[in-house]
């Protein structure tokens, strides 16, 4: 126990500390969204590799048809569990839309192909590895619990945005980071379908079909 929290506490302060450097009204500005995203992409994917000891566990494929298929089929539900979402929390909250709104606003600054290809080959599959392939993985090392381990790295996922002040982008952490967990947290074999997941998932609701 002790020698996993001693890898994943330093990941988690590192990521912290990224994500606050992104999302923070302080600091947000600074550098490019995108340059500092795939900057962050890179170092977590590089924690992810020099702190598992038994890395090559990850690039484990199996069933690689099923795993491709679960994972665009994982992204177009989520898209739409997003929409609906979106629909329902527009007529709940009045703050709702606006909040949506300041997500999209980060695409300022690349083209939309640019952003699309960064999130399907870069951010989208590095978080995944990062935060189920590592921390959860980690956190049910540690713990012996993955049910602990779930609920843990859900919270952390979420609250890392926190810096964004943006109660919708938050939850979207939540809710995705959530779905994502319970399935890891059922099966970690499923880690290669929740990569392809978390990426097109972004590159759909990002990119190619908003929900706006």
């Amino acid at each position: 126990m002790g020698k996993d929290l001693q890898r994943l506490l330093p990941a988690l302060a590192v990521a912290a500390l990224l994500w606050f450097f992104m999302f923070s009204p302080w600091t947000g500005g600074l550098v490019n969204f995108w340059l500092m995203m795939s900057i962050s992409a890179v170092v977590l994917t590089t924690l992810t590799l020099v702190l598992t000891p038994d890395r090559e566990e990850l690039a484990v494929i199996e069933k690689p048809g099923r795993q491709l298929a679960g994972g665009i089929i994982l992204a177009l539900l989520l898209w739409g569990i997003f929409w609906l979402g979106d629909k329902i929390s527009s007529w709940m909250f009045s703050f709702a839309r606006a909040g949506v709104d300041a997500v999209y606003d980060m695409k300022a600054g690349l083209p939309p192909w640019g952003i699309a290809l960064l999130l399907l080959f870069l951010i989208g599959p590095a978080e995944e590895l990062f935060w189920r392939g590592f921390v959860q993985r980690t956190a049910e090392r540690a713990t012996g619990n993955k049910n602990l381990a779930f609920i843990g790295t859900t919270l952390v996922y979420a609250l890392v945005h926190i810096w964004s002040f943006n109660f919708m982008l938050i939850m979207a952490a939540l809710v995705a980071g959530a779905v994502w967990g319970f399935i890891y947290r059922m099966n970690a074999r499923t880690l290669p379908a929740l990569i392809i997941s978390h990426a097109l998932w972004d590159a759909l609701v990002f990119v190619i079909i908003p929900i706006q």
